[in-house]
């Protein structure tokens, strides 16, 4: 059976370079490969889930100047439905540039994020969780995500946060969610050490907590039990979009049937396989090209 998953997030427009290592102040550097690709935790997230035999739709401002067109045909490629939040938009979208140092599969990036591209609930299609199983939020749209929480939360469909960093805002949102899947570098406020996040999120009612420590083992709090999950082991080309790869994973995984003993914890173990598969893999595409 074909689940269907919404994105609500981010989408950026990436421009990926491999290269011997990042630019020092002054420097041009020519790069060994590029390429470019529709970007965005939760763009990625839809990208994964839709390839792993799923139906996604992203909900995100993509607007209609002409840089948009890379955006849409590269999701159209992966067979994403847009939900514009802002059809009519002429600016340009979030730009971002990625240098990937060739030796050590690490990222540098600077980009902008969706600060100056924000919607407002009034542009959330009145039919948008017609059909959905599962919802996830990258907090780069706080206002229109907050509003699908609690729509999702009143038809029960599973909420899952990608936790990449706090963001103003989670606090209204956390509370309604089913699942919270953070990086390492997610701190709530007054958190200062993994501890401290499992603490307040547990407080807050969420059932099934994960913090990921990108080649580390991955640290969970399942219905109160504890326990890790070890990652692969490989010899990375590029982590870029790795944490990404895994929330849609993980989407695809925790809606599995027949239900496992420990749906979880096997989520999450499937979906660090997919991100590992990845990141042996230059770019956030090419993994599913050799597959």
């Amino acid at each position: 059976m074909t689940n269907h998953g919404l994105f609500v997030g981010l989408v950026t427009l990436d421009f990926i370079y491999l290269a011997e290592s990042a630019p020092q102040n002054n420097q041009k550097l020519v790069a060994t490969d590029y390429t470019v690709a529709a970007g965005g935790p939760a763009t990625n997230a839809a990208v994964t889930f839709s390839y792993l035999g799923n139906q996604a739709k992203l909900l995100s401002v993509v607007g209609s100047h002409p840089m948009t067109q890379l955006i849409r045909s590269d999701l159209t490629q992966y067979q994403i439905a847009i939900a514009d939040l802002n059809s009519t938009m002429n600016t340009p979208p979030p730009v971002s540039s990625i240098i990937v140092t060739q030796s050590t599969g690490e990222r540098a990036v600077i980009s902008i994020n969706a600060v100056k591209t924000q919607a407002d609930s009034n542009s959330i299609p009145a039919d948008i969780l017609h059909n959905i199983d599962i919802v996830l939020i990258d907090g780069h749209q706080m206002t229109v995500s907050s509003v699908i929480a609690q729509m999702a939360k009143a038809k029960n469909i599973p909420i899952v946060i990608d936790g990449g960093s706090w963001k103003p805002g989670f606090e209204q949102i956390l509370p309604l969610v089913d699942y919270a899947v953070c990086s390492a570098n997610f701190y709530p406020p007054n958190c200062s050490s993994g501890e401290e996040v499992f603490t307040y999120l547990h407080n807050l009612g969420i059932p099934h907590i994960a913090i990921t420590h990108g080649e580390k083992p991955i640290e969970y709090l399942n219905c109160g039990q504890r326990g890790t999950v070890v990652v692969p082991t490989i010899t990375p080309v590029d982590t870029l979009g790795a944490g990404d790869i895994f929330h849609g994973a993980f989407c695809h995984y925790i809606l599995q049937s027949p239900p496992v003993p420990s749906p979880f914890p096997t989520a999450l173990e499937k979906a660090s396989q997919i991100a590992a598969n990845a990141c042996k893999h230059f770019g956030t595409r090419r993994w599913m090209d050799v597959e």
